[in-house]
């Protein structure tokens, strides 16, 4: 009999009919995975198989707009979800009333962050404090009448490649030596399989992602730390006898555990990789071979998709594979990438009423550091000399010196871009840069004189610490003299002023944190919950707990003015 080894992840729910739904399940043994709900909408396909593993991302049709439904997983006419005495609420599929999406009302929630490593099975928050997302779970769970999120975006860092748990290390080890490199971090799909495994299988992680949509890009870490910084970086680590197979197996398994859920039913139906691996009795070799053809050139491949949520328009943006690191044109987006930003964000124009531009990396950084990012891109380049650009390739490694700024061409074409979607009559009420990575949260808003309100909202980690001496940085980084500071360094590498200025209106906030924002009408609001201990205490609905834990509220403001 087939037995569920992973999910079910609920993932894309159509919001343009409300109609439909794909959910994305691994089992032990090729079968044929079928969703039944309790109105009676249903989907079922057969899996296939990717290294010895079995998966099926069922469509679900005939749902009713405006809803909420429980539903069940069958494999081979066996139910095998919900599990058998579960304590967690049923999972449901909830589908948008299509004819009100854009009308003032609750509106669309979207939960966000970045950076979640996985707790030990032995302590459910680790080393690094309550995970943000697994307290989000429990105080769900434990209130199935509270307003869930309408989507998570997970903003990248879903696992780490490169950082491994205890329980994780013993587990490598008992497969081969570690003395041998990568050493104690995952060498090829088998092992990307145990990483997924490990985080997903957190019985409230499960449920939740089992409830809600998500939405996932890739960072550095899901392959490995400073991916793609550097073209000197990655010819060095093309003569790592362990790279190619760990690059090939993240983009493997990034393809089947993330991308794919991505994916509405009619952009799968289209995909000529999905139907390939769907039809063959052993999709490994087609994955493969595209992977391996993705590495070698990053623009056969757009990672980067688009979704419309009634008048709110998402664009997930790939700043990590896109990249074109060569150092006498740099680029965060390759030019067919950019391209396809600027189309997406300008379709329509006037048609949406918030644009929202999902970038692992952000935009607008503290000054100092943005200072230098782009003083470092100048040495790189050569500007102050040969000895100065091995100073600044080591610098740029060492100080993860490789956000927007660090590609100066990308920062101006990106702030161009958000310029004119946000000027004019026809400008949309926000655009917002939403952004992880780095750690700990803020709010930034340039000054452009722009229609819209324009924001960087950065949100990090979902479970993960920052050193004390990072914290100040950050600090540093954002005050006065972190500004005069970076004037220095711009002197130094002669870079000049940067194209537009903007000024941090909240945080920073440190801690395992997630923000929600709320687009109803032309109206946003913002707010960011952060998971802290609550010793042995177990709290009631109004504290908000999961056990040992519960979220606390520490912004919750108006981003738009009352309409």
């Amino acid at each position: 009999m087939a037995t569920l080894r992973l999910g079910p992840l609920l993932r894309h729910v159509d919001w343009n009919t409300g109609g439909s739904a794909t959910i994305w399940v691994e089992t032990d043994r090729p079968c044929t995975a079928a969703v039944r709900c309790a109105d009676g909408a249903a989907g079922s396909v057969r899996t296939f198989q990717i290294a010895g593993h079995h998966y099926a991302l069922v469509p679900v049709t005939g749902l009713t707009p405006g809803t909420t439904t429980a539903y069940e997983v069958l494999l081979d006419g066996v139910r095998v979800w919900p599990l058998p005495g579960s304590a967690f609420p049923p999972s449901t599929i909830s589908t948008p009333d299509a004819a009100a999406t854009g009308r003032p009302g609750p509106g669309l929630r979207i939960t966000f962050g970045s950076c979640r490593q996985a707790a030990p099975p032995a302590d459910r928050h680790g080393p690094h404090g309550p995970d943000a997302l697994d307290t989000l779970a429990a105080r769900l769970a434990a209130a199935p009448q509270e307003p869930r999120p309408d989507v998570l975006l997970l903003l990248g860092d879903q696992v780490y490649a490169d950082q491994l748990s205890r329980e994780t290390r013993q587990w490598l080890a008992a497969r081969r030596d570690l003395r041998d490199a990568p050493g104690a971090q995952v060498a090829d799909y088998e092992e990307y399989t145990r990483l997924y495994h490990e985080s997903w299988l957190d019985p409230e992680i499960r449920w939740l992602l089992s409830t809600v949509p998500s939405l996932q890009m890739f960072d550095d870490h899901d392959v490995v730390d400073d991916w793609n910084t550097s073209a000197a970086w990655l010819a060095e680590m093309r003569t790592m006898p362990w790279w190619q197979e760990r690059v090939i197996s993240g983009l493997m398994s990034y393809w089947v555990y993330q991308h794919l859920g991505n994916l509405s039913p009619a952009e799968l139906a289209a995909d000529a990789l999905f139907q390939a691996v769907s039809k063959d009795a052993d999709g490994t070799d087609v994955l493969r071979a595209f992977a391996a053809a993705a590495d070698a050139d990053p623009t056969s491949v757009r990672w980067s998709y688009r979704r419309d949520f009634g008048r709110s328009r998402l664009l997930m943006v790939d700043t990590r594979a896109a990249r074109v690191l060569a150092e006498d044109g740099r680029a965060m987006l390759d030019p067919a990438e950019q391209e396809w930003l600027r189309e997406n964000a300008l379709a329509g124009h006037g048609g949406y009423d918030h644009l929202l531009i999902g970038s692992s990396l952000p935009w607008l950084m503290p000054p100092l550091i943005h200072d230098a990012e782009v003083w470092n891109a100048a040495l790189c380049r050569g500007d102050r000399g040969p000895r100065w650009a091995r100073v600044g390739e080591d610098l740029r490694r060492r100080s993860d010196l490789e956000h927007w700024a660090a590609f100066p061409a990308s920062f101006r074409a990106l702030s161009d871009l958000i310029e004119e979607v946000g000027t004019g009559p026809r400008a949309p009420a926000t655009v917002a840069v939403l952004s992880g990575d780095v750690h700990h949260a803020y709010v930034a808003e340039p000054r452009i004189p722009t229609t819209a309100r324009v924001f960087q909202l950065t949100c990090s980690p979902v479970h993960n610490s920052i050193p004390a001496v990072v914290r100040w940085g950050f600090r540093l980084g954002w005050s006065r003299i972190g500004r005069w500071l970076g004037r220095g360094l711009s002197r130094h590498g002669r870079t000049g002023r940067p194209p537009l200025s903007w000024r941090r209106t909240g945080g920073p906030w440190f801690g395992n944190q997630l923000m929600t924002l709320t687009l109803s009408g032309r109206s946003a609001r913002l707010r960011l919950d952060q998971a802290r201990r609550v010793g042995g205490k177990r709290w009631g609905r109004a504290g908000r707990v999961s056990g040992e834990a519960r979220l606390v509220t520490v912004l919750d403001r108006r981003l738009t003015p009352e309409p």
